[in-house]
Formats: C-alpha cells, structure tokens, sequence
C-alpha cells in the first residue's frame, strides 16, 4: 500500500514557506522525500533523522542529510528560513518546538504536520470520515510499489486540544488546525 499521510500533505506545507526563503531545516527526514522537494525550490536542506537506515536510505545530492536527535544537537540561533516536521514532532517532547523556534531567522516559519491522539467526539467523527478516503486512495495507488525503507513510527501521547495549548504557550501566534488522515497543520512565523 503506497498511500502515504505525510506525502499527501506535501502540497499543503510547501505552500507555507516564505517568499525568499533560502535555508530550510526538515526535522524527521525520514528517506528525505520532502527535504528532496525543498531543495527542488532551490533551497539549501539540512535534514536530520535518529534512524540510520532511514539516513543510509536517503538520496539527494542537494540535502544534507545528518544522523541525529534534535533534541539534543546544536541548531544555530536564528539560521533557518523555514523548519518543517512531519510527523515526527510527537517522537519527541513538545518543547522542542522551542529549540526550533529559535533556530528561526526573522520571518522564518515553522510547519508541524503532527499526529495526535483521538480523545475528543470530534476526533473520532472526523477520523471516521477519513477512513472510507483512506481505503480509496489506498485502492488507487495499490499498483505502485511501496518505498523500500519506512521510518520508524510511534503513536502520538497528545490530544489535539493539549497540542493547542502547549503551542498557545510555546509559540505564540501559531494557527491550528485540523486535517483529515489523522493530523494536523500547525504554522508558526517569527516576528
């Protein structure tokens, strides 16, 4: 089955970076297919992921790819155009957002297609919409073949209204919302 959530969402989080921007940051790389999009905009990618076959697997020559946590390595203050992470915000603590945000540049923006846990009616309606969507794009992409390499992946501990918060805190301005296929679009710009 070669539909993919986070792929699907792509379109949507390129659309959030700046005008101008040239340096990007892509948290939770995985094989780089999206850190591959930002540099085909002719933005310089770093793009770091903890797993080293997801890393080995990775291919771009205009991505450098780096081994790593984010959590604990060395971001440079203020550098990035643009940090995006896809669904990979939920493998850490949510706090990392704010190394993130300092690693942004003035008018720099954050994009987080996260996952989040179903707690709420409105969770379990909207996750029921997504299922008979889920199962016809599965159907329509089932002849193409899967990627070799997955990235590792974890369920999400925060609701979406304690994701709310922790960013109502943490980053403020930031907008929310809700998308279908399990996730949702946090955006973050810098003053």
């Amino acid at each position: 089955m070669t539909f993919d959530h986070n792929d699907h969402y792509h379109r949507l989080l390129l659309r959030q970076v700046p005008p101008g921007a040239g340096r990007a940051l892509d948290v939770g790389c995985g094989t780089g297919r999206f850190a591959g999009r930002l540099a085909a905009r002719g933005l310089e990618v770093d793009a770091v992921d903890p797993d080293a076959a997801v890393i080995k697997a990775a291919r771009s020559d205009r991505v450098r790819f780096v081994r790593g946590d984010v959590t604990a390595m060395e971001l440079p203050s203020g550098h990035y155009d643009y940090i995006s992470c896809l669904a990979s915000l939920h493998h850490v603590p949510f706090g990392t957002v704010s190394r993130l945000r300092r690693s942004l540049a003035p008018g720099g923006v954050l994009a987080v297609l996260g996952c989040y846990r179903e707690s709420m009616p409105s969770d379990y309606l909207v996750s029921l919409a997504a299922i008979p969507v889920n199962a016809a794009a599965r159907l329509a992409l089932s002849h193409r073949p899967g990627p070799p390499v997955t990235a590792p992946v974890a369920r999400p501990a925060m609701t979406l209204d304690e994701v709310r918060r922790e960013a109502a805190d943490l980053l403020p301005g930031a907008r929310i919302r809700r998308l279908l296929f399990w996730r949702y679009l946090l955006v973050y710009a810098k003053a």
